[in-house]
């Protein structure tokens, strides 16, 4: 195919505030996982397909298959859809509280 590019797999963004390696990144609508730390401005590889751990908002339950949100300002996944970016599903459900949480992208 002559208009193939990549698979898209990883991503090469600017990073668009301080991120560590494993963080979530929104670039638009395009999120990933940081693959290295990187400063506001810098460019970053993202993955952006997979299972990964990562912050949640702890006082919530998810179900798994739930849709997930991207909180840009607390950079942390979420159930709220107001005000957020849905960027994947809950791969494993999640207690309330917990911290951490299981997210397919």
């Amino acid at each position: 195919m002559k208009n193939f590019i990549q698979t898209g797999e990883i991503l090469e963004v600017t990073a668009p505030y301080d991120v560590a390696s494993g963080g979530g990144v929104l670039v638009g609508s395009i999120f990933g996982f940081a693959v290295t730390s990187a400063v506001s401005g810098d460019k970053v590889n993202i993955k952006r397909k997979g299972v990964f751990e990562h912050a949640k908002t702890s006082a919530q339950a998810w179900t798994q298959g739930a849709a997930l949100y991207w909180d840009n300002t607390a950079k942390v996944l979420t159930t709220t859809a107001s005000g957020n970016t849905l960027v994947g599903a809950a791969a494993l459900p999640a207690a309330n509280p917990t911290a951490i949480g299981r997210i397919v992208i």
